[in-house]
Order: C-alpha cells, then sequence, then structure tokens
C-alpha cells in the first residue's frame, strides 16, 4: 500500500489531540460538577446520564478525524501497468554572468533577478525539458537539458559571476555550446534563450548565428539592463565595495545593447523582449511562443497506474459522522 497525498499524515496528530481532549473536558467537567453539588445529590442529579455512551460518542468522533485524514492522505493499492508518452519543448537557458550583471539598474541586480526569473518560469513548465548554459568570456553547459526540475534549480542557485574563469562577454560562445548540446538530436524545435546586457566583447557573433540558423536553432533574446549606462559594483578581498575598473583604471559603465539582441533573435526566427520592473520577458516569451510551438514526444515508457481506495476510509468517516448525533447520553428508562 502507498499514500498518494502522504503529506496530509501532518494531520494525524489531531487525533491523539482529540482523544486527549475528550479525556481532559471529561475530566474537568467531573470537577466542575463536583463543586456544584454533594457526592449523594450529584448521583441524583446525573442517574439519567449514561456516562459509557458520552464515552462512546467521543471515541467516535476520534475514529471520524482518524479515517478523514486517512481518506486525504489518498490510500492507493493495487496497480496496472500503462504507457506513459510525455511531450514537450527542449529548451536551452543561457545566462551571462559576467561582471556587469552586477550592475543595479534591476534589482537586486541583473543576475539575481535574472536567476528569480527562470525559477518562476520553471514553475509553469510541465513536461519540457530544461538546461542550463553559463557564459561570460566563455561559455559551458551548468545543466544538460533534463525533466528534473529540482536539479535544474539546484545547478541555477550555484552560478555566479565567477562561475567562468574568463572574463568578458562572449554570446557566440553561449550559442556554439548550445549548437553542441543539441547535436545528434531529433528535435523539431530547438530552442535557445539568451539573458544577458548584450555586450558582446569578444566578437565572432556573425559565424555563431550562421550556424544557429543551419542548425535550426531559434534564438530568444531577453535584453537586461539601461540604455543610460549603469556602474558595476564590486567586492573587494576586504570587503569594502567599489566599481569596476578597465586597465586604465576608468570606472566601467555597463549600457544594455538592444541592437545586437534584436539582431541575433531576428536572424534566427526567434524574439527579442526588452526586460522591464513590470515583467522580466520569460513569461511573455513562453506564453505568445513557446507554448503553441508543436511539442515533441521526447519519452515514453511503462508506469504502475495504482487505483485508489480512498473510498474505504472514507465512507466509514461519513456512515460514523451520520451516526454520531443520533447516540444520546441519556440511559434507556425501563419500562
Amino acid at each position: 500500500m502507498k499514500f498518494g497525498a502522504v503529506f496530509f499524515a501532518i494531520f494525524l496528530w489531531l487525533v491523539p489531540g482529540v482523544l486527549v481532549f475528550n479525556i481532559l473536558a471529561s475530566r474537568m467537567r467531573e470537577k466542575a460538577l463536583k463543586k456544584f453539588a454533594q457526592d449523594s445529590l450529584l448521583a441524583e442529579l446525573t442517574k439519567d446520564v449514561d456516562v459509557r455512551r458520552k464515552t462512546l460518542k467521543g471515541y467516535l468522533v476520534v475514529l471520524i478525524v482518524l479515517f478523514t485524514v486517512l481518506a486525504l492522505m489518498r490510500p492507493q493499492w493495487g496497480f496496472q501497468w500503462q504507457e506513459v508518452k510525455k511531450q514537450g519543448l527542449d529548451i536551452l537557458i543561457a545566462v551571462d554572468t559576467s561582471k556587469s550583471m552586477l550592475a543595479e539598474d534591476v534589482l537586486p541586480n541583473r543576475l539575481q533577478r535574472s536567476k528569480l526569473a527562470i525559477k518562476d518560469l520553471v514553475k509553469k513548465l510541465k513536461a519540457d525539458r530544461v538546461g542550463l548554459i553559463v557564459f561570460s568570456g566563455n561559455a559551458f553547459l551548468q545543466c544538460p537539458l533534463t525533466l528534473d526540475y529540482d536539479g535544474f534549480l539546484l545547478s541555477l542557485d550555484d552560478i555566479g559571476v565567477d562561475s567562468v574563469p574568463i572574463g568578458g562577454t562572449s554570446l557566440s560562445q553561449a550559442i556554439y555550446t548550445a549548437i553542441k548540446s543539441y547535436e545528434g538530436g531529433i528535435n523539431k524545435h530547438k530552442i535557445l534563450i539568451i539573458i544577458t546586457d548584450g555586450e558582446d566583447l569578444e566578437g565572432g557573433l556573425d559565424l555563431a548565428i550562421q550556424r544557429a540558423k543551419a542548425d535550426k536553432i531559434s534564438i530568444y533574446t531577453v535584453g537586461i539592463g539601461s540604455k543610460d549606462g549603469e556602474l558595476v559594483p564590486i567586492k573587494t578581498g576586504l570587503g569594502r565595495m567599489i566599481f569596476l575598473q578597465d586597465k586604465e583604471g576608468n570606472v566601467v559603465k555597463t549600457r544594455l545593447n538592444e541592437e545586437t539582441l534584436q539582431r541575433v533573435a531576428l536572424a534566427t526566427g526567434g524574439m527579442y523582449v526588452h526586460s522591464s520592473g513590470v515583467e522580466f520577458g520569460l513569461d511573455l516569451i513562453y506564453r505568445e511562443k513557446l507554448s503553441k510551438l508543436e511539442k515533441e514526444e521526447f519519452k515514453s515508457r511503462m508506469e504502475k497506474k495504482y487505483f485508489e481506495r480512498f473510498q474505504l476510509v472514507l465512507f466509514p468517516a461519513l456512515l460514523l459522522l451520520l451516526i454520531e448525533p443520533f447516540i444520546g447520553d441519556k440511559k434507556k428508562r425501563k419500562s
């Protein structure tokens, strides 16, 4: 036997709780009655009260609570094998982890806001596989395509501006990593979502776009940050906060480069979204574009289909609930 909703077991404490409450209430009632009248008078006043019936009513309430909680836990036993086919999209998300993503023109900063938005997107996924790429001057696959959303989120939590040891920003490396991740697959729709401020410092982007088009990868880009530019706060080894500087000692100001991201999305049949405080953009991309794509059947397996047996404990609970009010606490008078 197994339970389909075992988390309802937390309410099993109500069973001993109700039992203890009945015992304590009975004792308090006896003490109150003894204060009200002497023993001889008390016996006369309570001669028509059937103590056993009152006790029985209390036990019935305990059983009602027990059976109700067990019904909520959905007991299951017996099963049949059933073929389950899952359909969904394969979505690779590439996150820029360069130091410019520490800019705070989007709170708490660009990188942390991106991670929060990805978590919100994952909550909406059902049978879609999702993978994670991190990039700055280079790129690598942080989490391969998976249906294990918990594992994906653990990988997401681990990323930071030190995830990629090579500094800079290379959009082309993110695209090449996605191309390699999709190699050998038969996916009809190959999707890459790039979240970045759009600064491409390494070059080679045009060739990467051509390769993505040839491999039929649709690239959706989310531009995060301000066009006006923002300083990049970084923490020194001593814990002091300073602003990022270039090799000449000039303070670096990072700006959103929408033109580059729009070009990448347009060339590959994707979509560009500027992230704002109201809507980050991932939900919009999934709602308006990805959810409408024909989904691939990428998994088929036999699974056990357990039979629900909650009725066997729910029925006694309902029956006892109907019987309990009709059990009086007065003794039957002998004719």
